[in-house]
């Protein structure tokens, strides 16, 4: 009697195909020229406390994937073990954030960041860290089409995308792995499942991927028949490929961030509703 086949998770099942060659060209024939960490610091003007964000990228082509860590979390030698490896074998890799991040620059040369890919350009305006971070809010925030009155469970916590929410009278559930609290002093949760049945969407960072933990949520949320609106540094141009799999809205914000830089720049959103999945 045979067995009856595994049913792959979307990510899995979008890795599978890329790895395969079903994709696009053959990631065997393709070499990853640089690997690169990006480590940064933060501590805003005005707002108690900071924050430590890591980020493994890596170059092919014209294209450089993305996936955020946990500082010190990558074992010494991955960006070694990373640069001049061909596609193919990082899509394999042991470690799930280089699996994201190698997938994240095999789609990105493949499938840019354009209107015939299904992308939305919003520009972001020049100014500082904390000023660009409220630029990006607003342009999240408005994926959501939700009313005033209405809860958004918040999966891995960016004070500015709190601060939005509250501006637009909308009430946060803030979780994120680490807990602590907000900058208003809320209690951050760490069991987003858990509080999937008190919202009415969910906003969740492209993390989620790198952790492990997007496969639950997307399954949770459309369990609950929640609408799910990834915000999404990690895997910006994985996510958009989700669309319509329980994914309902992405913001991409490809390298380079808008915390590395003072001037104009570009992300981009993505809707199930408007084709992303081109």
């Amino acid at each position: 009697m045979r067995a009856a086949s595994r049913t792959l998770a979307p990510f899995d099942a979008l890795l599978g195909q890329a790895a395969r060659g079903e994709l696009g060209p053959d990631p065997r024939a393709r070499r990853i020229a640089v690997a690169f960490t990006t480590s940064q610091a933060v501590r805003h003007d005005g707002r108690h406390g900071g924050y430590r964000n890591e980020v493994l990228s890596l170059r092919l082509g014209r294209a450089v994937g993305s996936c955020a860590v946990e500082p010190g979390a990558l074992p010494e030698g991955t960006v070694e073990d990373c640069a001049g490896a061909d596609a193919g074998a990082l899509l394999a890799h042991p470690l799930l954030p280089v699996r994201v991040a190698a997938l994240d620059a095999y789609l990105m040369d493949l499938l840019p960041h354009t209107p015939s890919h299904g992308a939305q350009p919003v520009t972001l305006p020049a100014g500082s860290s904390i000023e660009r971070s409220q630029a990006r809010a607003a342009a999240v925030v408005d994926l959501l089409d939700l009313g005033p009155g209405s809860t958004v469970l918040v999966v891995g916590v960016v004070n500015s995308l709190l601060a939005e929410l509250r501006s637009r009278g909308l009430a946060a559930i803030p979780c994120d792995l680490k807990g602590g609290t907000t900058e208003w002093g809320e209690l951050i949760g760490a069991d987003a499942l858990g509080q999937l049945g008190r919202c009415d969407a969910v906003l969740a960072s492209g993390m989620t991927l790198g952790n492990g933990t997007f496969e639950a949520l997307r399954r949770g949320a459309r369990r609950h028949g929640k609408p799910l609106v990834m915000f999404a540094q990690t895997g910006s141009a994985v996510l958009p490929r989700l669309l319509g799999a329980g994914v309902a809205a992405v913001c991409a914000e490809p390298y380079p961030f808008f915390w590395l830089d003072g001037g104009p720049g570009t992300i981009h959103r993505y809707r199930a509703s408007d084709g992303g999945t081109s």
